[in-house]
């Protein structure tokens, strides 16, 4: 390159044709990893994809993810057919080829809840000690506040003798798969100027640039925390009409016409912020600043596997039968309806702690194949009669259409005498599952007679 990236202008890179002379490298391969590797090969880019798993880079490199559907899934295995998207194990090599790096890692945090960046650190370094000048790192997962221009930087420098700014570029873009536009920071305005650039060309226009990479880390924070609060008041209201003998999803649908609607009942699975809002708690510890509404949020969110667990308990009693060696068969894993997509956080809770009381516990998903959940911990049925076939609940944990158009009269059928179904995203109706002769439980449904 005659001039170093770090100093192009704009118009170096305003074409396909212009950024194809520039290698990105995906550091992470996970699904944001990936959605970003074909966003920057349909721009133009030639983009690396490193990983240390050699079963992930296997699968890459004959154009196949984990929880890729449609559209996404297709055009990978067309930029790999083309040449246009790479795999490798190899972090060294792939620097050294690459003039961006785009890092999707997040912090660890531990059975504790304690946040720990030094995968983040140990990272840096070897990106450092291999990064070519007038290069730009770009990381686009949450953090934590301070992080990038403290350890990251730090950590990048050292190893690299670079300087940020002067020699090499450092930039912060979190992707937020509900927000509307995306935030790109940076310290220096050489950084802030080509990091704008690259990601302009794959987010149509729509970014919020600042030089403020605290600000922009604390933005980010709050946004997570902002959802897990909403969620934590849903879950209490939720329960409240259990209590009450009045339908959530009914109120849902009344106070539509209201300024600030109610999250539909399906959020109360949903898990886009478990993780995140530790960061920021983190964050509040080392200040000193007892965040009492964020806290009471993240604790009542952390009990949302344990009211699953209570549903089934309490319908498996009112069908005169114990936890110890109930056959649950949990219907949905992805966390997006009618795609697939990567299983929830909570399936994962909930088969623990049913497994801790004695069930007997499986999962069904229609968009989910055997490959994609080797890697995980779950049991998993190929069809709907093998998921259903002798057991003595079905706890619907994602809104497919499939579960939406239950047969209730074959279902019953197949299932042992005496069951139950537990749904928590409000795809059934209560008075028809009763009629059917089931025990029914459901979030926020608070309805059923008996």
């Amino acid at each position: 390159m005659s001039t170093p990236l770090i100093l192009t202008k704009p118009e170096d890179l305003n074409t396909p044709e212009k950024r194809a002379k520039y290698t990105v490298c995906i550091i992470g391969c996970g699904q944001i990893g990936i959605i970003h590797a074909v966003l920057l090969a349909e721009a133009g880019f030639r983009v690396i994809c490193f990983d240390s798993d050699l079963t992930i880079v296997n699968k890459i490199a004959k154009g196949k993810a984990r929880f890729l559907a449609g559209q996404t899934e297709t055009k990978l295995k067309d930029k790999v057919k083309a040449r246009c998207i790479t795999a490798s194990s190899d972090l060294k090599q792939t620097i050294v080829e690459s003039a961006i790096i785009v890092v999707t890692i997040p912090p660890r945090i531990d059975s504790k809840r304690k946040i720990d960046h030094s995968n983040l650190e140990n990272i840096c370094k070897r990106i450092g000690a291999n990064l070519q000048i007038g290069s730009i790192v770009i990381f686009v997962r949450p953090l934590g506040m301070g992080i990038i221009d403290g350890a990251v930087k730090e950590a990048l420098e050292d190893s690299s003798g670079f300087k940020v700014g002067k020699d090499i570029g450092l930039a912060y873009s979190p992707f937020l798969p509900f927000a509307t536009q995306r935030i790109v920071a940076a310290s220096d305005q050489n950084s802030l100027n080509l990091a704008s650039t690259v990601l302009a060309s794959i987010s149509e226009g729509r970014l919020k640039k600042t030089g403020n990479v605290k600000a922009a880390e604390t933005a980010t924070l709050f946004q997570f925390q902002q959802r897990d609060v909403s969620s934590a008041l849903t879950r209490e209201l939720a329960l409240f009409c259990e209590k009450a003998g009045v339908d959530y999803l009914e109120i849902n649908e009344i106070s539509k016409g209201f300024a600030s609607s109610l999250p539909s009942v399906s959020a109360l699975t949903e898990s886009d912020a478990r993780e995140e809002p530790y960061l920021l708690l983190a964050d509040a510890e080392n200040l000193n600043v007892r965040l009492r509404t964020a806290v009471a949020a993240r604790e009542a969110n952390e009990q949302a596997a344990r009211q699953v667990v209570n549903f089934v308990k309490d319908a498996l009693a009112r069908c005169g039968k114990t936890m110890r060696r109930a056959r649950v068969s949990v219907l949905g894993l992805c966390e997006t309806p009618n795609v697939k997509s990567p299983p929830k956080e909570i399936a994962g809770e909930i088969a623990e702690l049913l497994v801790a009381k004695g069930a007997r516990i499986h999962f069904y998903d229609p968009y989910c194949s055997e490959d994609d959940l080797v890697e995980t911990q779950f049991r998993v049925k190929k069809t709907f009669a093998e998921a259903i076939e002798g057991v003595d609940c079905v706890v619907i944990l994602t809104a497919h259409d499939q579960f939406r158009k239950l047969n209730l009269d074959k279902l019953r059928i197949m299932m042992k005498k005496m069951s139950a179904v537990v749904d928590l995203v409000g795809v059934v109706e209560p008075d028809k599952v009763e009629k059917e002769g089931f025990v029914y439980r459901g979030l926020g449904r608070g309805v059923w007679t008996k």
